[in-house]
């Protein structure tokens, strides 16, 4: 049985490294932590050369005492297992646990995450590692739990190492057992490329075009790469399970070629995630209309909560962040900090640790500042903090158990996200379109799921919701299409976008009518398609109910046909060679409908369709908003705990119809209230 993320009080906290600062800072520190209103710090997941400066010596006396003061202190100590960072005499002793790049160029000693997960030798040193020091610290009463490595597949999430391209061909056996039907799934055929032995078979290598490997191949890179990771991660934590019971078991981060689901499922209690919301201004796109900022960071939260519907923040941002040479985020202006804290918390987590304690005076992180600056004299991060610390002192235990509810969830799959990366006719699309969508539920207050659909998910479970928006699932089984067509049957309303259905398992385009194995779902074929760039200049959709308004038709445009008679079209193409061709069809199909958009989502259409279904606010009938407020909702059986978040640094005016009280304050609210800037409210 899973343990749970906390079960007695919100469990607050902050990373610390005390071996970055002389010992005789630490009794300092711990009593200005608890003073802060921790209870939770981690500590641990880099000093790999400080547990074992020799291969096969171990010691554990500085570590000892870091943690029995913490403990003395009160404080619960999350320990790291340190194989993020392997020393300088592992790889130096042994340099096949070195990745290699896809050019063949071995990463060196230097930085971080320089190893590669198939190394045999790799592997048991680090069983090696975590044995002793789960053995070592697997009752210690201050250790509550565990961190396996840190940030699995951040910074590089491709291997080649020799003992990469063995680990694949042996995967790939189990797979497929026989070539013949491995040149099947690849399509071998294609440019000669059939296998005849499988000494011939590689991850992909260089070819005379670069970065241009077989598609199907890649596809099994990706699904390789996270079958590796995850084998690599079970080793630590089988061992923690045996040798530290009663102590949970997490991971953090949130990266590339990961089916974090079945991480979560096979080998942890719950998830962890590090959440630096500037990021999203770091990568943000400058022509993308009406951005979320800071606030399109509950996107990236909603999918943590899809893995583990409580979760650790293990890294929440608290000061100005980045590397040496890269990552240059402004400081948080007063009160931000405040409400990236309930951010995360609005959206699932009953734990949050900043990082970190005080800024790095060495390495490449020195400006990536945590909560107390390198002078360690008191400045407003962590006075903000600490009022943190008061508020969820005092009203955490209502919080902690509660689970996000929404009504309307975006699916995700990660066979389209990961041939997606390769194939640009579908991937970048649907990035574009959940963050479409996700901005008008947002700003119409419409709390908002990430679902992924695996092998498992049935129709019951998608049952809880009255919508759901796919947007352009070019990989899809039969399977998949029953379930979700079992799904509308009973009730529910799926929309889909172009480029839907016309792939399979293997990534091979069916030879069927699109939108393949989706066609008797959406009652319509696909009569032709373009995508709209170069000279192609932009049409426009003529929506045929109400205003008739026109909204753009972005980016690729399926031109549709009707099939049956169950049919409705909602909006026709403007111009180009196919206006007034069909662009979005509803189809009635049992007790539910089926949309099918033909375009790549933008706002204003999803806005169009919101409409259409009459979706609105759990909170409309006793609540009025303004749309820079976010509104998330936590609930439990006897609890039911509204959260509104200004992204606004100005006020921004409310308006309650019934009064309700602030958790956070103890203030019964009723008719206009204003919200500070950056504010933060948490209704009963």
């Amino acid at each position: 049985m899973k343990k749970p993320v906390a079960d007695k009080q919100f469990e607050l906290g902050v990373c610390y490294y005390p071996e970055h600062w002389p010992e005789d800072m630490w009794e300092d520190d711990y009593r200005r932590m608890v003073e802060t209103g921790f209870t939770i710090v981690r500590m641990g997941e880099f000093a790999w050369s400080i547990f074992e400066p020799e291969e096969g010596s171990y010691q554990f006396g500085m570590f000892d005492r870091a943690i029995d003061l913490a403990h003395r202190h009160g404080l619960k100590v999350v320990l790291g297992t340190p194989t993020a960072t392997p020393p300088a005499w592992l790889t130096e002793k042994y340099p096949e646990v070195l990745n290699v790049t896809y050019e063949g160029v071995t990463l060196q000693h230097g930085m971080r995450r320089h190893y590669n997960y198939s190394s045999p030798k790799y592997r048991e040193l680090c069983a090696g590692i975590v044995s002793q020091m789960a053995s070592h610290y697997g009752s210690h009463p201050g250790v509550a739990g565990w961190q396996i490595d840190n940030e699995l597949n951040c910074e590089i999430n491709e291997f080649y190492s020799e003992s990469d391209h063995n680990a694949f061909r042996e995967w790939l056996q189990r797979k497929y057992v026989t070539l013949e039907k491995l040149n099947e799934a690849w399509g071998a055929v294609f440019w000669n490329q059939s296998y005849t032995s499988w000494s011939q078979v590689y991850l992909p290598r260089p070819t005379p075009v670069p970065k241009q490997p077989n598609p199907h191949q890649a596809l099994d890179e990706k699904r390789f790469i996270s079958d590796n990771t995850i084998s690599f991660a079970k080793i630590q934590a089988d061992i923690i399970r045996a040798q530290a019971p009663d102590q949970w078991v997490t991971t953090n981060g949130l990266f590339g070629h990961l089916d974090s689901h079945e991480l979560q499922d096979e080998l942890l209690d719950f998830f962890s995630y590090d959440s630096y919301p500037q990021f999203s201004s770091i990568y943000y796109d400058p022509n993308e209309k009406n951005p979320l900022g800071d606030r399109s960071w509950s996107l990236s939260l909603s999918v943590v909560r899809s893995i583990s519907s409580n979760y650790c923040i293990m890294e929440q941002q608290s000061g100005p962040g980045g590397w040496v040479n890269r990552m240059d985020m402004p400081s948080p202006k007063p009160g931000q900090m405040r409400l990236w804290t309930y951010q995360s918390i609005a959206h699932g987590a009953d734990m949050v640790l900043y990082f970190r304690w005080r800024t790095a005076t060495m390495g490449n992180e020195i400006y990536w500042h945590g909560l107390n600056d390198y002078h360690n004299l008191p400045n407003r991060r962590v006075r903000e903090a600490a009022g943190i610390g008061r508020e969820l002192a005092a009203a955490g235990k209502a919080i902690i158990g509660t689970r996000a509810e929404a009504s309307v969830a975006i699916l995700r799959d990660y066979d389209n996200e990961w041939d997606g990366e390769y194939d640009i006719w579908h991937g970048p699309f649907m990035w574009t379109s959940n963050k479409e969508w996700f901005k008008a539920l947002q700003r119409q207050h419409i709390p908002t799921d990430i679902v992924y659909l695996r092998s498992k998910t049935t129709a019951k479970e998608l049952a809880r919701y009255q919508v759901l928006v796919y947007p352009h699932p070019a990989i899809m089984t039969d399977d998949t299409a029953a379930v979700l067509d079992e799904y509308v049957q009973q009730g529910g309303t799926l929309i889909f976008g172009c480029r839907t259905g016309y792939k399979d398992s293997r990534g091979q385009c069916y030879m069927r009518a699109f939108p393949g194995a989706a066609k008797e779902l959406c009652g319509i074929t696909v009569e032709e398609f373009t995508t709209v760039k170069g000279n192609r200049a932009p049409t426009s959709i003529t929506w045929t109910h109400g205003d008739e308004a026109l909204t753009g038709a972005d980016a690729f445009n399926d031109i549709l046909q009707v099939e049956q008679d169950t049919v409705e079209v909602m909006g026709r193409y403007a111009t180009d060679y196919y206006a007034g061709k069909p662009a979005v069809t509803r189809n009635k199909r049992g007790k539910g409908e089926v949309w099918y958009y033909g375009a790549v989502f933008n706002e204003e259409a999803a806005l169009r369709i919101i409409g259409s279904l009459n979706i609105s606010s759990p909170a409309a009938d006793w609540l009025e908003l303004p749309a820079e407020v976010e509104l998330q909702i936590r609930r439990s059986d006897t609890t039911s705990l509204t959260f509104l978040l200004n992204y606004n640094e100005a006020s921004a005016e409310i308006v309650l119809k019934e009064p309700r009280t602030d958790l956070l304050t103890g203030q019964e609210l009723s008719g206009k209230y204003t919200m500070e800037g950056f504010g933060v409210l948490v209704l009963q």
